[in-house]
């Protein structure tokens, strides 16, 4: 009796699967389908049609640079995955190695580059592999989009969440040098995990600009620690330093390991001029969440609301999935 009782608890713990594409989705596969590229399949879909418009990619591993360009469609790309519910059970890996310096900017380096408003993923690893020594962007988000379950990886300058309001929820987000950047997105992360690497010291590079710059960078709940497989050294990182003026970073209910340096925060290659920059924490907890943080960040007496981060109709936003 006991054992039935803790079945459906099991169940609802591990998620669905999804390993087939849901209805009216577009089959990416490496074989046996129409596209076997998620390029190809991208390029098929009208931009100027309204009609929602779905891709669902299988299991494999697609090397391959993907630009998902403007359109009046509101886009969902899928992953195969064993867990809906999160990053650990994704099959579907989208992985390209191109470095800033090759491709001429940060945004052109990106193994998948987002430029459609309200596009929504789901449970896709995003890599690029080119590794130390320059910017190599694994997703360039340029417009207002969701990402939900899914992995973005590489070294300097993972994620660029650089314009729209974006949201993430759930996913894991691993790098060494100002990994999650960008001048103008209001980012929320939600129960995101954040993995550091050996050869790094900074997680966030918020380049907030001026008082009117929307900018905002939230990261709530989730955890942040040392990547698998990588030895890095405890008080190694810091939480984020401003690449402009303005930038702003909070994280709040975060469970921080003790590869977070005591200071938390740092100055941008000793530029002193931090007087415009908000950095701030709340109800952080862990052995990265102590110590004596510098002088100019902030002790928040309570939590940071989304709708102050994305506005207050951000729950009817096409990007955005309340039911996740």
């Amino acid at each position: 009796m006991k054992f039935l009782f803790l079945l459906p608890l099991i169940t609802t713990v591990l998620g669905a699967s999804r390993t087939s594409p849901p209805s009216g989705c577009i089959h990416v596969a490496k074989s046996g389908d129409a596209y076997s590229s998620v390029q190809s399949a991208v390029d098929s879909l009208s931009t100027s049609s309204s009609t929602a418009q779905c891709i669902f990619l299988d299991q494999g591993t697609y090397s391959e640079q993907v630009y998902i360009a403007p359109r009046s469609a509101q886009l969902t790309i899928y992953g195969y995955t064993a867990d809906t519910t999160g990053y650990a059970g994704n099959k579907a890996i989208i992985t390209h190695s191109l470095s800033a310096a090759s491709a001429g900017s940060n945004d052109a380096s990106g193994t998948l580059r987002v430029a459609a408003a309200n596009l929504k993923v789901y449970n896709v690893n995003v890599i690029n592999s080119y590794g130390s020594g320059s910017q190599a962007i694994a997703l360039s988000a340029q417009a207002s989009s969701g990402y939900y379950g899914c992995s973005f990886y590489g070294f300097q300058d993972t994620l660029l969440a650089n314009k729209g309001s974006q949201y993430y929820e759930k996913c894991l987000i691993t790098g060494a040098t100002d990994f999650i950047f960008g001048q103008q997105a209001a980012a929320w992360f939600e129960a995101c995990d954040i993995r550091v690497r050996k050869g790094g010291y900074y997680i966030t590079a918020n380049g907030r600009d001026s008082s009117s710059n929307p900018s905002y960078y939230l990261f709530n709940g989730g955890t942040i620690a040392a990547a698998s497989g990588e030895s890095v050294s405890s008080g190694t990182y810091y939480l984020g330093r401003p690449w402009r003026t303005y930038s702003r970073v909070v994280y709040q209910t975060v469970s921080m390991s003790n590869v977070i340096r005591s200071e938390g925060w740092s100055t941008w290659n000793g530029d002193t001029d931090v007087d415009n920059v908000y950095y701030g924490e709340y109800a952080n907890t862990g052995d990265g969440a102590s110590g004596t943080r510098v002088s100019w960040a902030q002790k928040l007496s309570s939590a940071v609301s989304i709708s102050t981060v994305l506005g207050s109709s951000y729950a009817s936003q096409g990007y955005y999935d309340a039911s996740y």
